[in-house]
This record gives C-alpha cells, sequence and structure tokens, in this order.
C-alpha cells in the first residue's frame, strides 16, 4: 500500500514477478478489496502464487514515526513485517515512508546480537563488471565510529553471502585517501578497521573517494547515512539527467538518428548499466529478519527489481549467514540500544 503510487504500481509488479519467477510466492498484504481489485483488472485474482492479507490501516508517507509505531497497530507495513518475524514470510519489501518501516522493523523483528543501529545497504554499477555495496544510505545521519564499524562487518558479510567473495574488500568513504584526512569519526572508524584488518578479522583496503565508487575499488563503501544518501540521490539524478541528455541529443537531427540507430546496442547496454531502477531495493541490515526498501517513486518495473534482491537473498538463505557471520565477527559495542529506540 505504501510508495508514491501504492497497489497500481506494486501489484502490477508482483504479478508480473510470479510469473517470471516460478519458484517465488508472494504475499500482498493491504486493504483486501483494494488489492483484490488490482488483481482483478491483472487477471491474477486466483493465481495460486499470489495469496492476500487483510491490514486495515495504511501508513501515509507523511505520517510521523510514532504514528505507524503507536497508532497504526494493523498498518500494512507492520502486518508484513510480523508475517516475518512469525516466520510465514522470508522476507517483506516495502516502498512506504522509510523511517516508519525502519523504526516498525526494529520494533517488530529486534536487532541483531552486537548491532546497535541497522544500515540501509543498497548496490550500485562499476566499472569491474559487478556491484559496489554501499552503507549506510541514509538510517543513521549521526554515526559514532563503532556504528561505523558494525556497518562495514555487515555490508562484508552481506557480499560474502550474495556474491560468494571471501573476504570483501571494504573502503571508508573519505574527502582523501591519506590518513589524515577526514573529521574526527572517520579517523577514529579507520583505527578500528585497521585493528580488524592487521588480526585477519576485515579486509580494509583504507580510505576512498567518491569517484571509487563507480571504479569498483572496493567491494563495500562505508559512510553514515548522511553522507550515503546525499551521494545515492545526487547519483540517481546524474544516471536519469545522463539517459535523458542522450535521447534529447541523439534525436536533434536525422544525422543523430541514424546514429543513435547504428549504435542501438551499444546504446541499451549503457541504458541498462546506468539506470538507477535496476538498483532499487535496499536491505535493512542488522535486523533479524529480512526487510527491503524500494524507493517511494519507483514504477512496476523498478519495484519489480525490489522484490527481485528480497527473493534472491531469501534464495541465498542470507538471513542464516548473516546471524552466524555477525554473532562470529561483531565486537560489543559501547552501547547495546541506540538512544530513542522505539518503545510501547
Amino acid at each position: 500500500m505504501g510508495g508514491d503510487h501504492g497497489p497500481s504500481v506494486t501489484i502490477p509488479a508482483a504479478v508480473a514477478f510470479v510469473i517470471r519467477e516460478p519458484e517465488a510466492e508472494l504475499i500482498l498484504v493491504g486493504l483486501d478489496d483494494v488489492v483484490r481489485a488490482e488483481l482483478k483488472k491483472l487477471k491474477a485474482e486466483d493465481h495460486p502464487r499470489l495469496s492476500v492479507v487483510h491490514a486495515s490501516e495504511t501508513v501515509a508517507m507523511d505520517d510521523p514515526i510514532e504514528v505507524a509505531l503507536r497508532r497504526k497497530k494493523d498498518s500494512s507495513m507492520r502486518v508484513a513485517i510480523e508475517l516475518v518475524k512469525d516466520g510465514k514470510a522470508q522476507a517483506c519489501v516495502s516502498a512506504g515512508n522509510t523511517g516508519a518501516l525502519m523504526a516498525v522493523s526494529r520494533y517488530v523483528l529486534k536487532t541483531m546480537a552486537g548491532v546497535d543501529r541497522p544500515a540501509i545497504c543498497s548496490i550500485l554499477p562499476n566499472q569491474q563488471g559487478g556491484p559496489t555495496y554501499m552503507l549506510d544510505l541514509g538510517a543513521n545521519v549521526d554515526c559514532e565510529p563503532h556504528h561505523l564499524h558494525q556497518f562495514a562487518i555487515m555490508g562484508s558479510v552481506l557480499v560474502t553471502a550474495m556474491e560468494g567473495i571471501a573476504r570483501p574488500s571494504i573502503g571508508l568513504l573519505n574527502v582523501g585517501t591519506e590518513e589524515i584526512k577526514g573529521n574526527e569519526v572517520v579517523k577514529a572508524t579507520a583505527k578500528l578497521l585497521n585493528d580488524d584488518a592487521a588480526n585477519g578479522v576485515l579486509n580494509f583496503f583504507g580510505n576512498v573517494e567518491g569517484n571509487d565508487i563507480f571504479k569498483g575499488t572496493v567491494d563495500v563503501v562505508v559512510c553514515d547515512g548522511f553522507v550515503g544518501n546525499v551521494t545515492i540521490k545526487a547519483l540517481e539524478g546524474m544516471g536519469r539527467m545522463v539517459k535523458s541528455t542522450l535521447n534529447t541529443e541523439f534525436r536533434r537531427t536525422p544525422l543523430t538518428m541514424l546514429g543513435a540507430l547504428l549504435a542501438r546496442g551499444a546504446l541499451k547496454n549503457f541504458g541498462d548499466l546506468v539506470n538507477p531502477s535496476r538498483y532499487n531495493g535496499a536491505s535493512l541490515l542488522g535486523l533479524r529478519g529480512l526487510v527491503f526498501k524500494s524507493h517511494g517513486g519507483a514504477d512496476a518495473y523498478s519495484y519489480g527489481w525490489a522484490i527481485k534482491r528480497a527473493f534472491d537473498a531469501a534464495q541465498y538463505n542470507v538471513q542464516a549467514h548473516l546471524s552466524e557471520k555477525i554473532a562470529e565477527l561483531m565486537p560489543r559495542a559501547p552501547d547495546t540500544e541506540a538512544p530513542g529506540s522505539p518503545t510501547l
């Protein structure tokens, strides 16, 4: 029910995904009559791998976190997350209010042992032909060194589980690669990661800059949520601008249209590579259950990618791998619960 478009996007994406992926079973959580009406439009009301669970309330995109937690206990968001907690679903996907999704997920599922704050992690393309994982992308705008340290551990474990890389390389996003660069939080985090590298716990590359994200210098880029969110939004805007500009320029004259025709294959491959929709679906790392966040403005194509990320994570049994490895690698943090944790 969430996102800017609600069921008019999420239901077509779900129907297309189960048709494309024969092993997928999707539970559609929301207002029963609205969901079933959308399914009927798509002639999928009787699909054997689509089921509907009624939830009488919806968390609006502008609802305060307190409303989502305390007043809307039968929201589609909360009911979906509770299905994960109860083992009736292996993952939850939502395009809803990010703050509410994080707060409700944290309240219902709780965090893994040793994890103070869950982080939002997503992937970006790089020149090496593989993905660069980046976190945090907006869940935690103010971080201490041990929080960034935890993000590095969680990101490393996720890459191992999803990509099969035994020792993923980790970079700390900074304003320069030199050790003297950065604020005190980044410098202190680098010390923690260097200690881990010396002990063979993590494969810490060192400081990286913004251009290293697309170079593929490292497998995991770590930053606080403020920097990460600004970075990802800027990159998405750049990707859309490049695509729009190319479309305009290649339509400018008959000669440029001919050039576009001749370069059609290369342009399609380039468009696919930089299309932000293909990288939709960020995982909320550090919870005792799989939760994936889609962009609120996602269309059906983009939302389908978020479903795929969740499906792949469930198929690879990522949650069990995360739980085991994070418990093994995570040091005991100074605070076991972050300030302002939701309580009821």
